[in-house]
């Protein structure tokens, strides 16, 4: 009795020792994780030259990666400065995606760009602002009001305050003058 006992002990501990026993994985062949690694909420982050204020950015949400690039999923909003305290334009989308090797932005989804200067309105679908060559682009079709007029058509290169613009194919021109 004594040694059926002593046998089924044996048995059981090789059980549990063989049944816990974990396969090894290649880590390379792993699933790894690809989403933000830095989530910070109501972001305000400041861009000068020689303490002078040049752009104020705002977003609800910031989201860093692995590889140094940002997402603003909850929208982002731009300001520019040409002198300080005096605001020039606005820039604000529903989205966001930031290129930090390239220091590029992407915004989409109800791109409105405001030159509070000029009181000139672009609205697109998606814009590119690149912060080191200060301009805006689009191949998208884009739409420009004016206190005269309203432009329209596809793609657009401009100055990131958008006091200077082109529309790549203009393709109509609504005269907004009361004759």
């Amino acid at each position: 009795m004594r040694k059926a006992w002593i046998i089924g002990l044996i048995a059981l501990i090789a059980g549990f020792g063989f049944s816990c026993g974990d396969d090894l994985q290649d880590p390379d062949k792993e699933q790894k994780y690809k989403g933000p690694l830095i989530e910070n909420h109501d972001v305000v982050t400041l861009y000068s030259d020689s303490a002078r204020l040049l752009i104020k950015l705002q977003a609800p949400v910031q989201q860093e990666f692995e590889n140094g690039d940002g997402v603003f999923p909850k929208g982002i909003y731009v300001e520019f400065y040409e002198k300080p305290g005096q605001m020039t334009s606005t820039l604000k989308a529903n989205y966001a995606r930031q290129e930090r090797n390239k220091d590029i932005y992407q915004a989409k989804g109800n791109v409105v760009v405001n030159n509070l200067v000029k009181h000139e309105k672009l609205e697109t679908e998606e814009l590119f602002w690149d912060k080191n060559k200060a301009e805006i682009y689009t191949d998208k079709f884009v739409k420009i009001t004016t206190a005269e007029e309203v432009l329209m058509g596809q793609g657009l290169r401009a100055n990131q305050d958008f006091s200077r613009y082109r529309i790549l194919k203009p393709t109509g021109i609504i005269d907004l003058k009361e004759e």
